[in-house]
């Protein structure tokens, strides 16, 4: 696989997008006014807590209260119990020691480890989604080029990706001289992009870490809460931490300041790749020239077709996403082919669709997938296990349940931020998010009702209608029969008054 990174900044607004084999995966959005808040610490304050919910609202300075979990305030050593019961084996030390915490983290309360005013270093590990506040943790991580940084424990681990016993001793080492010659507290994640690293590598995350965690000790000690202690590199550096590898060809940069400051930042983590940045200084648009911007709108919409002749349809909703596989234009190419055939290809083919969306759109939660129903088992089966493949590629932690009978798949997916709909759409002002407004016919009765209803009131008077425009035309033209059953109930003219100022949805009833 091919993989590039555009990227487009006007100052404003930074937007990455990933290719892979030329086709748009990954968005990213970051806006000055909007900057995403997961990674960054904050020294916050307890303002309340709710024993009924085993949980507390932190008060970090942000619009709404974050909200922590009573296992995410005592559950430090929980990720390196995980990574060393994998690595230690059934019935090993490390599953004793799992099991035991998982037993305090039962009879654990959240009223004895935390009490309204208290002070606490917390992390935002979920952004605010809707009427939710972001979700905290007290137990800090810091991912590095080729560590994770865990101040709140003491432990090493390796990545169990990295299998030669003598490559994980060597980074142990390296992690270890370097604790007892700086006397460097913390616990760390060996990441698998260590292995085969030079001992230069390594120490340069650990010294960064090091830096970056005194820093915060000393803002903790002169800050008062809420106050934030640590933030997040912006965008590009989260990324290029996080997803550069050797895979990537090229990353194209509209933005001098950007080029220059990237291709820093390359040459320092992966110099090899430096000579792979390059400044797109072209007047026509770079997303344009690379086809994003057809790829962003195409996201924004619910129908996407496939090569076939197929499409898939995209839905969006607050308790689940729901996507639908539709046969669409395609029928099959050959007349003696079986139905059965056309059905599986057409969601085959939806599968990559469908997972690529996903990951575009940036969609979490319960997805439901409904493919085109299929009589053979083993095409389910098939189905299901091309969906568990396509996954692999997708770095948010996801799994897809089994295919039912009526050929549901269920794919849950973690979900840190806002989708790319949340973020790039408002609610439409006419059907406030729900995708439709009431038809002009129903208004038109919805008046008919409201003027029978106040008739008895008007004491002779005229009637004066204002309504939206289309409302006024349909009132003098298809419904005209529901104007002259209002001039029947009143008993005297109705003047209809059109007003471009009015909601679809919006009458005004006056008597003059």
């Amino acid at each position: 696989m091919t993989k590039e990174m555009i990227v487009s900044s006007n100052g404003h607004e930074t937007v990455v997008a990933i290719l892979e084999d030329d086709l748009v995966a990954e968005l990213f959005v970051e806006r000055e006014r909007q900057q995403g808040i997961v990674g960054n610490v904050y020294k916050g304050r307890v303002s309340k807590v709710l024993p009924g919910m085993q949980s507390s609202f932190i008060d970090v300075g942000l619009e709404r209260d974050g909200f922590l979990y009573v296992a995410e305030v005592i559950d430090t050593l929980d990720e390196f119990d995980k990574l060393e019961a994998a690595e230690d084996g059934p019935g090993g030390e490390a599953h004793a020691k799992e099991r035991e915490r998982e037993l305090e983290r039962q009879q654990a309360k959240i009223e004895d480890l935390l009490k309204e005013g208290q002070e606490i270093l917390v992390q935002v590990v979920k952004e605010p989604l809707g009427t939710k506040g972001a979700r905290l943790t007290s137990h800090v991580t810091m991912p590095g080029r080729f560590l994770v940084f865990m101040p709140t424990v003491d432990h090493v681990g390796v990545s169990r990706k990295i299998e030669s016993r003598e490559e994980r001793s060597r980074l142990r080492g390296i992690v270890r001289e370097f604790r007892e010659s700086h006397g460097f507290t913390g616990g760390v994640i060996i990441r698998t992009a260590a292995g085969g690293r030079p001992k230069e590598d390594i120490v340069s995350d650990l010294e960064a870490f090091h830096g970056i965690w005194t820093d915060i000790r000393k803002r903790m000690e002169s800050s008062r809460a809420p106050a934030v202690v640590y933030r997040e590199p912006n965008l590009i550096g989260k990324l290029l931490r996080d997803l550069l590898t050797d895979e990537f060809q090229t990353i194209r940069i509209d933005n001098r300041a950007d080029h220059q400051r990237t291709l820093e930042l390359v040459e320092r983590i992966l110099p090899t790749l430096a000579p792979r940045v390059k400044l797109y200084d072209q007047p026509f648009p770079i997303f344009e020239e690379y086809g994003v911007q057809a790829e962003i709108d195409k996201a924004l919409k619910s129908k996407v077709w496939l090569k076939s002749g197929g499409s898939i349809v995209i839905n969006q909703t607050e308790a689940l996403v729901a996507i639908d596989v539709n046969t669409g234009r395609y029928v099959g190419k050959k007349s003696s082919g079986r139905l059965e055939d056309t059905i599986i290809k057409t969601n085959l083919e939806a599968v990559k669709e469908i997972v690529r969306q996903i990951r575009l759109r940036d969609l979490g939660g319960i997805i439901v997938l409904d493919f085109i129903d299929m009589e053979e088992k083993k095409n389910r089966q098939k189905v299901l296990q091309a969906v568990e493949l396509e996954l692999k590629k997708d770095r948010s932690p996801s799994k897809a349940l089994q295919v039912s009978d009526f050929g549901l798949v269920i794919i849950t997916r973690k979900r840190v931020k806002q989708s790319l709909e949340r973020v790039l759409t408002e609610p439409c002002p006419y059907c406030s998010g729900t995708g439709v407004i009431k038809s002009t016919s129903t208004i038109c009765y919805e008046i008919l009702s409201e003027v029978k209803k106040i008739s008895p009131e008007l004491n002779g008077h005229r009637l004066l209608l204002r309504v939206n425009p289309d409302i006024a035309r349909a009132l003098k033209e298809e419904e005209r029969d529901v104007l002259r059953d209002l001039r029947q109930s009143v008993g005297k003219d109705v003047s209809v008054k059109p007003d471009f100022q009015l909601h679809h949805e919006q009458f005004d009833v006056m008597a003059v």
